[in-house]
């Protein structure tokens, strides 16, 4: 499978009519893209979705409250390359109507409570920084004391530079958070987008209790290039894509767009009742 650099479906006009896929590079009406989950009606390729679609097609109509929404960060770091830190990250604030890049709250699927986080690859790529990292530890403890499940969608370059140590710093913060669910029994999963790689992919993208992508999807900690480059080896086609790492072992499960929202609903069912059914047998006295 060759790696693929285009994140939506191209134009093929100014009309905004058509649309053609990265993956068979066939023509199709953009309307028929969207009605299918903005999934290829021909090869199956899933084009990556904004926040909102992401939302619109995962959770149920009218259960979604978003939480944290005001959390902001300056520039600790006084960080400047082609532009001032507080430049990029207001222009990423006027462009897409975010703080930062992830949403977090609590919604329902299948009138199933969760706490819910979806990452926005649009936002600086989905890049981890102080308020990425604070949002999702402060959402790990909700659901802790609310007793929740929580889902994460994942899609992130990893770390954001202009944040340098600070930013690294949010893998550990919300690994600690993630160990503080699962000590109170309730279940995490990770559902791995495209892309998914640098600290993202080394930290809470893969410590769910499942772990699942979506098809196709980029997963990886150092890009194809460096890791070629540095041990002067040609890596398969298919190399840090979804499916090679499904064979490896590194995923549970990959998952069509189609079938998310019914698997994440049998998924947290399952693991709702094994966890009750743990906190009950840890309670019940030994027999005499």
């Amino acid at each position: 499978m060759a790696e693929r650099q285009v994140e939506r479906a191209p134009q093929t006009g100014g009309d905004d009519i058509w649309s053609k896929c990265p993956g068979c590079r066939e023509i199709a009406f953009r309307k028929e893209v969207e009605r299918n989950l903005n999934v290829c009606p021909k090869c199956g390729y899933h084009f990556r979705l904004t926040v909102s679609q992401r939302l619109s097609i995962t959770v149920d109509r009218g259960s979604w409250r978003e939480m944290l929404e005001d959390l902001a960060v300056g520039d600790p770091l006084e960080f400047v390359d082609s532009r001032p830190y507080p430049v990029r990250i207001a222009q990423a604030r006027a462009q897409n109507g975010r703080n930062d890049a992830v949403v977090v709250g609590l919604a329902k699927i299948e009138d199933r409570p969760l706490a819910l986080a979806v990452m926005d690859f649009e936002f600086m790529g989905g890049s981890m920084g102080v308020i990425v990292g604070e949002k999702l530890a402060r959402l790990f403890d909700i659901a802790t004391r609310k007793r929740l499940p929580l889902v994460i969608f994942t899609s992130s370059g990893g770390a954001r530079m202009q944040e340098g140590m600070l930013s690294l710093m949010q893998m550990a913060k919300v690994s600690a958070a993630i160990a503080r669910l699962r000590d109170a029994r309730l279940p995490y999963i990770a559902v791995l987008c495209d892309p998914t790689s640098g600290g993202v992919a080394a930290s809470f993208a893969m410590l769910g209790d499942l772990n699942i992508a979506e098809p196709g999807a980029l997963i990886a900690f150092a890009g194809r290039r460096v890791i070629e480059q540095t041990t002067n080896q040609q890596l398969p086609d298919d190399f840090q894509r979804a499916e090679f790492l499904l064979a490896h072992g590194m995923l549970d499960a990959i998952v069509p767009r189609h079938q998310m929202r019914f698997t994440l609903a049998r998924l947290l069912a399952m693991l709702s009742r094994k966890r009750a059914a743990a906190r009950a047998g840890n309670g019940k006295r030994p027999r005499k």
